[in-house]
């Protein structure tokens, strides 16, 4: 049984807790999708613990920016994040992020962060039978935090949500299980506390956390994903 992570974004609470669930769900395979790092206070630790699990990566567009030595120019609050995961970043869990994979293709699986057209940074938030490539009829994709699944005929569109920043209205952290060609979506309790109070004790401004009680993004808007 394969657990499909995506957008942890340092979030080591809800990380954990996922793991958890998964495992006593009977999960002995795990792919994240991406963003392991952004937002949350816990960077490092996120990392090495997808490291010691020996769980494999897929480049998110936060991620990316590590990795490059560049930073988010759609956001200031998102690139002083990531400056402060810099410092917080062993050069073990960076080289770990470099190896990651830009996208996972295995028979008519494909497997991304963002989107077919532009696996790191595509914003999937509409969809139709006509998104998929040649030869692909099971898409998993991330990036939008939003936790989704729709079938056209024998195609499979999946979204496992975010573990570690909800933006869907649940703060629940979220993920996915596939197992033999069949998918469930899952949501587990999670420490949301002890997430602030890392962030509180890291120096991160109050603001930072406020979506995470109400699964939304940091100014409250919730996002969802139309079928058309």
């Amino acid at each position: 049984m394969l657990a499909i992570l995506s957008d942890i974004h340092a979030n080591l609470a809800a990380l954990e807790a996922v793991l958890e669930d998964a495992r006593a769900r009977g999960c002995d395979d795990f792919i994240c999708l991406g963003d392991v790092i952004g937002y949350n206070a816990e960077p490092e630790e996120c990392c090495q613990l997808l490291m010691q699990n020996g769980i494999p990566n897929i480049l998110g567009n936060h991620d990316s920016y590590i990795t490059t030595g560049e930073n988010c120019t759609r956001s200031q609050v998102v690139a002083s994040i990531i400056d402060d995961h810099r410092s917080r970043l062993s050069p073990e869990s960076i080289a770990w992020l470099a190896r990651s994979s830009s996208y996972i293709r295995n028979g008519d699986i494909l497997m991304v962060h963002g989107g077919p057209d532009d696996p790191l940074d595509q914003y999937i938030r509409e969809i139709d039978a006509t998104m998929f490539p040649d030869g692909v009829n099971v898409m998993f994709a991330g990036h939008t935090h939003v936790q989704f699944s729709h079938r056209f005929g024998e195609k499979l569109f999946c979204n496992p949500g975010s573990v570690g920043q909800p933006r869907d209205g649940d703060p629940r952290a979220a993920y996915a299980i596939w197992h033999e060609r069949t998918l469930s979506l899952h949501r587990v309790e999670y420490d949301i506390d002890r997430t602030i109070s890392v962030m509180q004790a890291r120096g991160y401004e109050p603001f930072l956390a406020r979506g995470l009680p109400i699964g939304a993004q940091i100014n409250g808007r919730v996002d969802t994903i139309l079928v058309r």
